[in-house]
């Protein structure tokens, strides 16, 4: 197991989920919606931990069928864990298990909620829990893998992990071009 290329990759993650957060910021700014500390502390601990894991770079670029899995496992836990806390720090949902169960419902798109007025969500809050909706259904890890995916690397190993059924195949020579 390459636990340094694990990190790395995961690094890559976190930074570009930090990145997507700022989108349901900006959205609140946009309706004067001032309260930013829902995105700004969820921001920080994914930048400062993503940069963390991206300061060595591993030797080893070749990503195993073991480092797929562990790299699906843990992008799933970590975006599900982190993506809650804006709802449960805005008290939207005041419980951080419904903040989490939000989450992955929309990472999974499974479309269950525990929301029972949705209309009167702030707009940035309202905004973030539907990208996890349009993240979930383009495929967590394969939407990933088309931004941050590296060409050295044989990321078929992580698409095999995220694609649902026996067998997947690639549509064009490259996983990533695949991915986008």
């Amino acid at each position: 197991m390459n636990y340094s290329l694990v990190k790395f990759f995961m690094g890559k993650i976190m930074l570009m989920l930090s990145i997507f957060m700022l989108i349901p910021m900006g959205v609140s700014v946009i309706y004067g919606e001032w309260e930013l500390w829902e995105y700004i502390i969820p921001i920080l601990i994914l930048a400062l931990s993503g940069g963390a894991c991206l300061i060595k770079k591993p030797k080893i670029n070749e990503i195993k069928l073991k480092d797929g899995f562990l790299i699906c496992a843990l992008s799933w836990i970590i975006m599900s864990l982190v993506g809650a806390l804006p709802f449960y720090i805005s008290g939207e949902i005041p419980s951080y298990t419904d903040a989490f169960f939000e989450t992955v419902s929309g990472f999974t798109t499974t479309g269950s909620t525990i929301l029972t007025e949705i209309e009167g969500i702030p707009h940035g809050i309202l905004f973030l829990r539907s990208l996890t909706h349009w993240i979930g259904g383009m495929g967590v890890l394969v939407f990933a893998m088309a931004i941050v995916s590296q060409k050295d690397t044989k990321t078929l190993y992580i698409m095999r992990a995220e694609v649902p059924g026996p067998k997947m195949g690639k549509l064009v020579s490259k996983t990533r071009f695949t991915a986008r």
